[in-house]
């Protein structure tokens, strides 16, 4: 009898670990699936800043990581999304647009000083040397790579994704870009919220 009394705690004992931790699972699944959706409720692009020198407006924008890891594995499992998001939180990811006011190609000679095909070259290849990004901090991060939209003159304007590695993701980051396919000189912008202080 005392045995079976045994058994029978043990497994009550093992019942009550399991749904707490049923429970505890749930609550985190909760808690992340709150927090995107506040991400996603005030804007995954929130953060532009735009400076406009001649006729050419440049567009700086802070994307968050998890934008692009909710972007390519759904929904449906924001732990998992989220464990990803942990392992990646020191990578900035910016979108840099470029548009002429009158939505003119700005990859033409008229605008670069060379070829067309010269100049897709450079926003595929040459690009990356540009740009940098400066933390409060004053550390000096290079950029590690750029990803160059085309858009094969269908949108008014040519967009890169810019990849930094490396950075707090407490930090706030000052996105230098040197220009010199279009000669305007040196272009700062300051981005000063940290993406994990989105969530309200």
């Amino acid at each position: 009898m005392k045995g079976s009394n045994k058994l029978f705690y043990l497994l009550l004992f093992l019942m009550f670990i399991s749904c707490k931790k049923e429970i505890n699972n749930t609550t985190k699944q909760s808690e992340i699936r709150d927090r995107y959706f506040n991400l996603e409720r005030i804007g995954w692009k929130s953060r532009v800043h735009i400076q406009t020198v001649d006729d050419i407006a440049f567009a700086a924008t802070e994307v968050p990581i998890q934008y692009y890891l909710l972007k390519v594995l759904g929904k449906e499992n924001v732990e998992v999304v989220d464990s990803l998001y942990e392992e990646n939180k020191r990578e900035r990811v910016l979108e840099f647009t470029f548009q002429q006011n009158e939505e003119k190609d700005l990859l033409t000679k008229d605008f670069t000083g060379m070829d067309y095909t010269d100049a897709v070259k450079y926003m595929s290849f040459g690009l990356e040397k540009d740009f940098y990004v400066v933390t409060s901090k004053k550390d000096t991060i290079v950029c590690s790579g750029v990803t160059f939209e085309r858009n094969y003159k269908i949108a008014p304007y040519q967009r890169v994704l810019l990849f930094f590695s490396g950075i707090d993701p407490n930090e706030k980051i000052q996105l230098v870009y040197n220009d010199y396919l279009f000669r305007k000189g040196i272009l700062k912008f300051m981005f000063k919220d940290p993406n994990t202080q989105i969530a309200l």
